[in-house]
C-alpha cells in the first residue's frame, strides 16, 4: 500500500472512531450526562428518551409521567446495572422490555400503577439482586413470574393487591434475603412456599386477608421456626381466629369443611395472551369495563376480537396500544380521562369497525391517527373537548357509516373535512360552538345536499346567526365582515382562523404586532392563555405575577426566543416552569422578588444564552443553581442581597463570558476565598465587585483581596450554601413527612413542600378541610384528626388519587355526601370514628375500591333499612373491626353493625327528623322571623332572613325599631347601642315600651265626693246626687 493511501486509511480510523465516540457519550435533551450515570429524573416525560448512550450503567428516569414500556425502549443497553423507574404513572411494561439489561442488578419499579407482570419478563437478568415492586396494583404472581432472575436477594412486593400466589412463583429464589408481601389482599399461601429460602432475613406478610383453613397450616409451624420473621402475621377469617397471631395457633385449629379440604391449587397464570386477572374474558371479547384502570393492560389475548375499557381511569393511548391485536373489530374506551392519543396507537386495525371514545378529555386528534383503519363504520368522538379537527383526519374511513363530533369546542371546520367519507349516513355535529362565517358557507351547502346531520348543528356566532341550524341558514348570511363581532358568546376569545390548530390571534387586552405579543401594564397575575405558536417575543413586564406555575404554558411556543418577565412580584418559579422553552434564549427577571435560585427553575431552557436576575432577593448562589444552563453567555445578578457564593457556582455555566456581580453584600469570609482566584484568572465579571463585611475589607474589591484575609469564625466555615428544605414556621418536616400538629391552626399554614406525602394536622382548629389539600397531588396520608370539621362536601378530597390513609376520627361531622370521597381509588384507611355521623349513603364507598379498614365507632349510627347497605359491606371481607353500634331504632340499640344479621335492619314508619336533619338541617326549621332555609356545603345551612333581621337563624333584629316595639302610638328611635331603641311616649303614657297609662286619678281635683275615672291624659269626675 503506498504510504499516502496508508495514511488516508488510518484518517478514516480515527474519524469514525472519533464520530463513533462522540455518538457513545452523546446525552439526552433535557437530562444531565455524568461519567456512565445518565440523570433524567423529574423533567415530565411521557415516554423513556431516545439516544441514550450505549455505556450507560446507571439510569435515572424517575418522578416522571411515564404510562407504558414498550419492548424496544431500553434496547442496546447491556452494561446496565441500576435502572430507576420509580414514581412514574406506568401501568403496563411488553415483555421483553429488560431483555438486553444482561448486567442489571438494581430495578426500583415501586409508585407506579403496575396490575400485572408478564410471565418472563425478568428471563435474562441473571444478574438482578434488588426488585423494587412496591406500591402498585399488582393482582397475582404467576408460577413465571421470576422466571431467570435467579440472584435477586431484595424482593419487594408490599402494598399492592395481590390475592393469589401460584405453587413455585419463589421456587427459584435461593438466594433471597429481603422478602415483603405486607398490605395486599393474599388470602392463601401454597404450601411450602418460602422453605427454601436459607438467607432470608427480613420477611412481611402482615395486613393480609389470610384464611386459616387447613391449607394454611404448614404456616404456623414456619413461623415458629423462625420467631424473628413475619411479625404481626394474622387471621382475617374464620371469625374464631380473626385478629389472631398465625404463629399461636395450633395445628388441630387449622380445619376445613369437606368441600374444600381436597381443593385443587392455585392458578392465576398470566401468560402472554391470557386474560388479565381484572377483567373478564370470553368468546373473543375482554371486559374491563370499571376496574379504575389508570393505563391499558398488556399482553391482552393476541385473539380478541372485541376490547371493553369504559369507564376506567385511563389517561392516554400510547403509541401501538393496540397495534399487536390484528383481529380486533371494537374497541370502546369511552368514559375515561384519555387527553393524549399517539399518532398510531390504532395502527394497523385494518378490521376495526367501531372505536368508542366519547366522554372523555380530548382536545385535538393527532395528525394520521385514524389512517388505514379502512373497516371503521362507527366513530363516536362526543362529549370531549375537541377544538381542532384536520382537514384530512377522516382521510382512509371510506366506510365511516356514523361520525359523534356532538359536544365538543369546535368552532370551525376546514372545507373538505368530510369529503372522504362516501358511506357516511348520520353525522352529529350539536353543542359545538360554530362561528358561522365566510369560512363554513361551505359546511352548510354540505349539509343541505347530504341532509345527514340528525342533531340539529347550530351556529354560536355572529349574534344574527346565533342558535339557528347550520343545513337551514342560505349560504349567502355566511360572510366575513369586519364589522361582525365573531366570538364565542360569554367569552373573550378571539375568533380562529380556518387553519387547524390555529390559536386566537391576540391573547385577550394583550397588542400583538409582527410575532411580539406585548401583555406589559396589564395587571396580569398569571402568564395568559392563546399565545400564538409563532411568537418569537413575549413581553410580561411590569404585571403582578406572583409566581410561574409548571402548567406547559411555553410546550407549544417552539418559536419563542425572549421572555421579558420583568417587573412583576415573583416570589416562586415552580420546577419545568420553562418545560417546553429550549429556543429561548433570553429571560429578563429584573425587579422581583426571588430569594434564592435552584436548577430546576430554569429546566427547559437549554438554549438560554441571556439570563438577567438583577434587583431581586437573592442572598446566596450554591453549585446547583444554574445546573443545565449550559448556554448561558451572559448572566447579570447585579443588585441583589449576595452574601456568599459555594465553589463552583459557575461550573456548569460552560459558555458564560460576562457576569455582573456588582451591587451586593458580599461577606468575605473563608467561604468566598475561591472567588477572588476565580475573579481574577476568568477576567469575564463587569467592575468590580466589592466586600462589605468584615468591616476592615468593607469596600474593597473582592479580587483584590489578599487570600489570608478571607477568614472565618470557629465553626462559620460548615454554614452551608445549599438551600434548606421547604418547611412552614408552624410544622417540622423530615423528608416528605409535614407535621403540624396541636398548633391551634385554622388554615393551612403557607410553605408545605410540594412533595409532601403524609401531613398531619391534628388536634388544631379547622372548621372545614382546607381546600389547598388538593394542590397537594403527592399525598399518601392526612390526618386531620381532633379538629372541629362539622362537614364535607364532594370536593374536600379531590385529586388526591394516591391518598392510601384518611384520618377524620373526633370531629364534629354529622352528614357525609354521597361523592365526598370520590376518586380516592388508592385509600386503605379510613378512620371516622368519634363524629356525629348517623347514616351512610348506598354507593359512598364506590370508589375506593381499595378500602380495607375502616373505622365509624363512637358514631349515633341509626340502623334503619337505609343502612342495611353498609352491614352487608362491611361484612365482605371484615373492612370494619366490630367496633360499630346502632344507637337507633330502639330495637337495634345497642347492636354491632358487623355482625347483627342485615335482616335486622328494616324501616317501620317515619325516620326520626333529628336523624334526617344531620343532612338537611332546614327539617329543624332552624330559621326564626320566617327566614328561608337553604342547604349549605359549608356550613350545612343558610337563612334567608326577610327584611329587618340578621343572625345565623335570623334571630337579631336588623333595626330594633322594625318590629314597632313601642305601644300606644310611641315613636320608636334606634340608640348607638346595638339591638337597642327608646320609645318616645304621647301624653298619658310611659314605660320602656309606652306600655303604661298614667294614672291622672292620682292627682284630681274632684270634689264632694265624686269618683275619679282615668282615662288617656285626663280624668273624668263621677259626680254624686245633686253635684254637677
Amino acid at each position: 500500500m503506498p504510504m499516502r493511501d496508508c495514511r488516508t486509511w488510518k484518517w478514516a480510523l480515527l474519524l469514525c472512531g472519533a464520530l463513533f465516540a462522540q455518538r457513545a457519550t452523546s446525552c439526552p435533551a433535557l437530562c444531565t450526562c455524568s461519567g456512565t450515570t445518565v440523570d433524567c429524573h423529574n423533567l415530565g416525560l411521557k415516554s423513556i428518551p431516545r439516544n441514550i448512550p450505549r455505556n450507560t450503567e446507571r439510569l435515572e428516569l424517575n418522578g416522571n409521567n411515564f404510562t407504558r414500556i414498550n419492548k424496544n425502549d431500553f434496547s442496546g443497553l447491556k452494561y446496565l446495572r441500576v435502572l430507576q423507574l420509580m414514581e412514574n404513572q406506568i401501568g403496563a411494561i411488553e415483555r421483553g422490555a429488560f431483555d438486553d439489561m444482561k448486567e442489571l442488578e438494581r430495578l426500583r419499579l415501586n409508585r407506579n400503577q403496575l396490575y400485572q407482570l408478564p410471565e418472563l419478563l425478568f428471563q435474562k437478568n441473571a444478574a438482578l439482586s434488588r426488585l423494587d415492586l412496591s406500591e402498585n396494583f399488582i393482582q397475582a404472581i404467576p408460577r413465571k413470574t421470576f422466571r431467570g432472575a435467579t440472584d435477586i436477594k431484595n424482593l419487594q412486593l408490599d402494598k399492592n393487591h395481590i390475592g393469589c400466589i401460584e405453587d413455585g412463583a419463589f421456587r427459584a429464589l435461593r438466594g433471597l434475603e429481603v422478602l415483603t408481601l405486607n398490605n395486599n389482599n393474599i388470602s392463601a399461601i401454597p404450601v411450602s412456599s418460602f422453605n427454601h429460602m436459607p438467607k432470608l432475613r427480613t420477611f412481611r406478610l402482615h395486613s393480609n386477608n389470610l384464611n386459616c383453613d387447613c391449607h394454611l397450616s404448614w404456616l404456623s409451624q414456619w413461623l415458629r421456626q423462625r420467631p424473628t420473621l413475619g411479625l404481626f402475621t394474622q387471621c382475617s377469617s374464620p371469625p374464631q381466629l380473626r385478629g389472631i397471631n398465625v404463629a399461636e395457633i395450633q395445628k388441630h385449629e387449622f380445619s376445613c369443611s369437606g368441600h374444600s379440604e381436597n381443593s385443587s391449587p392455585q392458578t392465576c397464570s398470566l401468560a402472554s395472551g391470557s386474560c388479565p386477572t381484572m377483567c373478564t374474558c370470553s368468546n373473543n371479547i375482554v371486559d374491563c369495563r370499571g376496574k379504575g384502570l389508570t393505563a391499558i393492560p398488556a399482553n391482552l389475548p393476541e385473539n380478541m376480537a372485541e376490547i371493553r375499557l369504559e369507564q376506567n381511569s385511563i389517561k392516554s393511548v400510547p403509541p401501538g396500544a393496540f397495534s399487536p391485536y390484528k383481529k380486533l373489530r371494537r374497541i370502546d374506551l369511552s368514559n375515561n380521562q384519555i387527553s393524549e392519543i399517539a399518532p398510531d396507537a390504532f395502527q394497523g386495525l385494518r378490521s376495526l369497525n367501531s372505536l368508542v371514545l366519547y366522554g372523555n378529555k380530548i382536545t385535538e386528534l393527532p395528525k394520521g391517527v385514524f389512517d388505514g383503519l379502512y373497516a371503521l363504520q362507527l366513530l363516536l368522538l362526543n362529549a370531549n373537548k375537541i377544538h381542532c379537527v384536520r382537514a384530512n383526519a377522516f382521510q382512509d374511513l371510506q366506510n365511516l357509516s356514523l361520525l359523534s363530533l356532538y359536544d365538543n369546542k369546535i368552532q370551525t371546520l376546514a372545507k373538505g373535512t368530510f369529503a372522504s367519507l362516501r358511506a357516511i349516513q348520520t353525522l352529529h355535529l350539536a353543542q359545538n360552538p360554530f362561528i358561522c362565517d365566510c369560512n363554513l358557507k361551505w359546511l352548510a351547502d354540505y349539509l343541505r345536499a347530504n341532509p345527514i346531520e340528525t342533531s340539529g348543528a347550530r351556529c354560536a356566532s355572529p349574534r344574527r346567526l346565533a342558535n339557528k341550524r347550520i343545513g337551514q341558514i342560505k349560504s349567502k348570511k355566511f360572510r366575513c365582515s369586519a364589522k361582525e363581532q365573531y366570538s364565542i358568546p360569554g367569552t373573550e376569545d378571539t375568533r380562529l382562523n380556518n387553519e387547524c390548530n390555529n390559536e386566537p390571534v391576540c391573547p385577550a387586552k394583550c397588542r400583538c404586532e409582527s410575532n411580539v405579543v406585548d401583555c406589559s401594564n396589564l395587571r396580569l397575575t398569571k402568564i395568559p392563555e392563546h399565545i400564538p405558536a409563532s411568537t418569537t417575543e413575549l413581553r410580561l413586564n411590569n404585571n403582578e405575577i406572583t409566581s410561574l406555575e409548571a402548567n406547559g404554558a411555553f410546550k407549544s411556543l417552539a418559536q419563542l426566543k425572549k421572555i421579558n418577565l420583568s417587573n412583576n412580584k415573583i416570589t416562586e418559579i415552580e420546577d419545568d416552569a420553562f418545560e417546553g422553552a429550549s429556543s429561548v434564549s433570553e429571560l429578563h427577571l429584573t425587579a422581583n422578588q426571588l430569594d434564592s435560585v435552584r436548577s430546576g427553575m430554569f429546566r427547559g431552557l437549554e438554549g438560554l444564552r441571556m439570563l438577567m436576575l438583577r434587583n431581586n432577593r437573592i442572598s446566596c448562589i450554591h453549585n446547583n443553581s444554574f445546573t443545565g444552563l449550559y448556554n448561558v453567555r451572559l448572566l447579570s445578578l447585579y443588585d441583589n442581597q449576595l452574601t456568599t457564593i459555594s465553589p463552583g457556582a459557575f461550573d456548569t455555566l460552560q459558555t458564560l463570558s460576562t457576569l455582573n456581580l456588582l451591587a451586593n453584600t458580599f461577606n468575605c469570609d473563608c467561604r468566598l476565598a475561591w472567588l477572588g482566584d476565580w475573579l481574577r484568572t476568568r477576567k469575564i465579571v463587569t467592575g468590580n465587585p466589592r466586600c462589605q463585611r468584615p468591616a476592615f475589607l468593607k469596600e474593597i474589591p473582592l479580587q483584590d483581596v489578599a487570600l489570608p484575609d478571607f477568614r472565618c469564625e470557629e465553626g462559620q466555615e460548615d454554614v452551608s450554601c445549599l438551600p434548606r428544605p421547604q418547611c412552614p414556621s408552624e410544622c417540622t418536616c423530615l423528608e416528605t413527612v409535614v407535621r403540624c400538629s396541636n398548633k391551634h391552626l385554622h388554615a393551612l399554614p403557607k410553605g408545605i413542600p410540594r412533595n409532601v406525602t403524609e401531613l398531619y394536622l391534628d388536634g388544631n382548629q379547622f372548621s372545614v378541610v382546607p381546600k389547598e389539600l388538593a394542590t397537594f397531588k403527592y399525598l399518601q396520608l392526612v390526618d386531620l384528626s381532633n379538629n372541629k370539621i362539622n362537614t364535607l362536601t364532594n370536593s374536600s378530597f379531590a385529586n388526591m388519587s394516591q391518598l392510601t390513609t384518611l384520618i377524620l376520627s373526633y370531629n364534629a361531622l354529622r352528614c357525609i355526601p354521597t361523592l365526598a370521597f370520590a376518586g380516592l381509588r388508592s385509600l386503605r384507611l379510613l378512620s371516622l370514628h368519634g363524629n356525629d355521623i348517623s347514616e351512610f349513603p348506598d354507593g359512598i364507598f364506590s370508589d375506593a375500591v381499595s378500602l380495607s379498614h375502616l373505622a365509624i365507632g363512637a358514631n349515633p349510627l341509626y340502623c334503619d333499612c337505609r343502612l342495611r347497605w353498609l352491614s352487608d359491606w362491611v361484612k365482605t371481607g371484615y373492612k370494619e373491626p366490630g367496633i360499630a353500634r346502632c344507637t337507633g331504632p330502639p330495637e337495634m340499640e345497642g347492636k354491632l353493625l358487623l355482625t347483627t344479621p342485615a335482616k335486622k335492619f328494616e324501616c317501620h314508619g317515619e325516620t326520626e327528623t333529628s336523624v334526617l336533619s344531620k343532612c338537611n338541617p332546614c327539617l329543624s326549621n332552624p330559621c326564626m322571623n320566617h327566614g328561608t332555609c337553604q342547604i349549605d356545603s359549608t356550613e350545612l345551612y343558610k337563612c334567608t332572613c326577610v327584611d329587618g333581621f340578621k343572625g345565623k337563624n335570623c334571630e337579631t333584629a336588623l333595626n330594633a325599631c322594625i318590629s314597632n316595639p313601642c305601644s300606644n302610638g310611641g315613636t320608636c328611635q334606634v340608640t348607638e347601642e346595638e339591638d337597642s331603641y327608646i320609645c318616645s311616649c304621647p301624653l298619658g303614657f310611659d314605660g320602656h315600651k309606652c306600655e303604661i297609662n298614667i294614672d291622672d286619678c292620682e292627682d284630681n281635683d274632684c270634689e264632694n265626693g265624686a269618683t275619679c275615672k282615668d282615662g288617656v291624659n285626663n280624668y273624668t269626675c263621677l259626680c254624686g246626687p245633686y253635684y254637677t
